[in-house]
């Protein structure tokens, strides 16, 4: 399942970036639909595909859709807020609740 881009706040441009200054970085995010994947290595560049998409480029090959990343070595990401509420969803049911 595809998903739309969806814009990014500013600062995590800043985050982006200071991260992109160290020689490693672990990034979790979600890849296809809600399946969490991992990416590591040095970050090489921020990367614009077709009219919005923006992409983080590891010298591994791994390109990371920047609005779907849940972390950046331990940092939320912008994708956090969606993780979040995806891993509390079962807490909203009324199991065995009477």
């Amino acid at each position: 399942m595809k998903t739309d881009f969806t814009p990014v706040h500013p600062v995590y441009y800043e985050v982006f970036l200071e991260e992109q200054d160290k020689s490693f970085c672990k990034v979790y995010y979600f890849g296809i639909g809600t399946n969490v994947e991992e990416a590591k290595g040095k970050i090489i560049k921020l990367v614009k595909k077709g009219s919005i998409e923006e992409y983080l480029v590891f010298d591994t090959g791994d390109e990371v859709r920047i609005d779907r990343i849940i972390s950046l070595n331990g940092k939320p990401g912008p994708a956090y807020d969606e993780y979040d509420a995806y891993s509390l969803a079962c807490l909203d049911c009324n199991v065995g609740g009477d």
